[in-house]
């Protein structure tokens, strides 16, 4: 404990007249707190990576490049040009991934893909485009 002096006046008010008290020596207690040793954070130690997951379109027959093109640039906001790299990629393997991300937001991503509606220039199509999501190679978790 460390003990702190000092010197005050205090003035009090009775009807119009002022009357200072004599100025008295007062002592007070301040207490300080215990040092107590904090554990330094381990710097090699990182926050754990949540696992990633691929967001996979699949080709069909049903479904124009345009449609593709337009839904990846609403729903990924991926520029006309990856659109159309991924489109011409989907038409020629059967399959794309058009976007990595935590497991939530893939499936997030993939619900939006298959609440996207039917292709309108394809006076057959059934609805929307198949998607699914799977773990990412080599994330390591």
């Amino acid at each position: 404990m460390a003990i702190l002096d000092f010197d005050h006046a205090a003035v009090t008010h009775q009807g119009s007249e002022k009357h200072a008290m004599s100025e008295e020596s007062t002592a007070a207690v301040v207490e300080e707190e215990p040092a107590v040793a904090v554990p330094e954070a381990d710097k090699k130690t990182k926050p754990k990576r949540q696992p990633r997951y691929n967001v996979i379109l699949w080709n069909d027959e049903e479904h124009t490049h345009e449609y593709v093109i337009l839904l990846l640039a609403d729903l990924f906001a991926h520029p006309v040009e990856t659109g159309y790299k991924l489109a011409c990629e989907v038409d020629k393997t059967g399959r794309a991934i058009v976007f990595t991300t935590t497991m939530e937001h893939a499936e997030l991503k993939r619900d939006q893909v298959h609440a996207y509606g039917k292709d309108r220039l394809v006076a057959n199509c059934a609805g929307s485009m198949r998607c699914t999501i799977e773990p990412a190679p080599g994330d390591g978790d």
